[in-house]
């Protein structure tokens, strides 16, 4: 076949399927050239999805909760606690990557395929309502740290859903993670506002040693954190890892570099959400009249201890952490309804007037989120805390079908999770079903924690 037949050939793919076949083709191209330089660019073509789920993880529900934590709790319990979820959520996480390579299939899409229409749908409702939920905390961070700035709340969620409909609408998977990428950037600035505000280091060391919980087992203390644990793992980064690894055309080939791009971004995760509690503990903690609840509270508490700049720099991560999550459950509604409702084409890659049915749940849902966020006297805090309960509470069984998936000998074959690879997902969904079993208990029968 001569080139400009192979070009007309090319052409006549739908654009979803040639913009992932070019993205191959250059992943190819770089592993034939061989040397130190093309394994480094086979690395940054390959790194994008573990990173940004991670990251996106840390997002202004994410911020708040952490807020929330340190300035209630302290130090004593959270930091070890956050510290031992980065494997945590590397288990999880990884296994996405590996059912993506193998099957070039996202996550919904396989629940249907192997387990029918009813826990398929089943899957995809409860994913759909949840992201709607985190979607709102989302723009409760982002209107937050624009008011820092002298926005009103009103314009500043409406700014910040325009910015996440622009990015989504991009209508190319590689411009879309590029820009998600340098906007993650801005979520270390946790870190040296940790730095900067002077923490007892040596009360950082012990609480590795004692896991101290202020004030004992109460509903308040198992409510935080089951919301920081949601805040970890959450349904919707399962469907999105594993719709963004098949948009990207990863295979079995490139699924080491993907265990690498999960764990790096798992170790940021970790240690911004550590710097974030640090940050409040040193600057709210036992001060008289702070409920930890207020994320305006926080901002002014930061202000008066390290500083204005300090104080601007907090809320532009805030903003930071609500745009680039939004970004990503957008992303994530949009894959998983697109593969519920067997659409043709859906993909990042798809251009919007060529794929309005797949783009519309996103744009939906992003869009009544932010209209959420706009009711008068709505209790923003309270919500931002429920919404991340929520998250735990739905993750048992989403891990359950990724479980079952992973282990599908037909479906995975020489790829399929070890034993220990089970004993470690298993004792996480067992951990999870306890804690939403203690919360639920705190609640029904308070007197159980004195």
């Amino acid at each position: 076949m001569d080139s400009s037949n192979l070009r007309a050939l090319e052409e006549a793919l739908p654009r979803d399927v040639r913009q992932r076949a070019q993205d191959r083709a250059e992943i190819r191209r770089a592993r034939e050239a061989g040397g130190l330089w093309a394994r480094l660019r086979i690395l940054l073509l390959v790194l994008g999805p573990g990173i940004l789920v991670m990251i996106a993880d840390n997002d202004a529900g994410g911020v708040i909760t952490y807020a929330q934590t340190g300035a209630s709790y302290g130090l004593g319990f959270f930091v070890p606690f956050l510290v031992l979820m980065i494997p945590v959520a590397f288990v999880v996480q990884e296994m996405t990557v590996r059912l993506g390579a193998v099957t070039r299939r996202g996550h919904a899409e396989m629940i249907f395929m192997r387990y029918g229409r009813f826990w398929g749908t089943f899957s995809a409702v409860d994913l759909v309502i949840a992201n709607a939920l985190t979607l709102v905390t989302e723009f409760i961070g982002i209107g937050a740290g624009l008011h820092a700035f002298g926005v009103p709340l009103p314009v500043g969620v409406l700014v910040g859903l325009a910015a996440v409909l622009l990015v989504t609408l991009v209508g190319r998977y590689r411009l879309w993670e590029r820009i998600s990428l340098w906007i993650a950037l801005l979520n270390i600035v946790f870190v040296p506002l940790a730095l900067l505000a002077h923490p007892d280091w040596s009360a950082v060391a012990r609480s590795f040693g004692t896991w101290q919980v202020e004030g004992g087992l109460t509903s308040g203390f198992l409510m935080l954190l089951l919301a920081n644990l949601g805040t970890t793992i959450a349904p919707w980064m399962l469907f999105f890892q594993q719709s963004a690894v098949v948009d990207k055309g990863l295979s079995p080939r490139e699924m080491r570099l993907g265990r690498l791009d999960t764990l790096l971004g798992g170790i940021v995760m970790g240690a911004v959400a550590v710097a974030i509690v640090i940050l409040a503990a040193t600057v709210m903690h036992g001060l008289p009249g702070q409920n930890g609840l207020n994320i305006s509270q926080i901002l002014q508490a930061v202000g008066r201890r390290i500083g204005p700049i300090a104080q601007s720099l907090f809320a532009l991560g805030l903003i930071e952490a609500g745009l680039i999550a939004a970004m990503a459950i957008t992303a994530s509604t949009s894959w998983a309804a697109g593969e519920a409702l067997g659409l043709k084409v859906r993909s990042l890659n798809a251009k919007p007037r060529d794929a309005i049915a797949f783009y519309l749940p996103g744009v939906i849902a992003a869009s009544v989120a932010a209209l959420v966020v706009l009711i008068p006297n709505a209790p923003l805090g309270f919500l931002n805390v429920v919404v991340q309960v929520l998250a735990t509470v739905f993750m048992p069984a989403a891990l359950l079908f990724l479980l079952l998936l992973v282990n599908d000998r037909e479906v995975m074959g020489e790829y399929r999770n070890t034993r220990l690879q089970n004993v470690a997902a298993i004792g996480i969904v067992g951990m999870l079903i306890v804690m939403d079993g203690a919360f639920g208990a705190s609640i029904l029968l308070p007197h159980l924690l004195g």
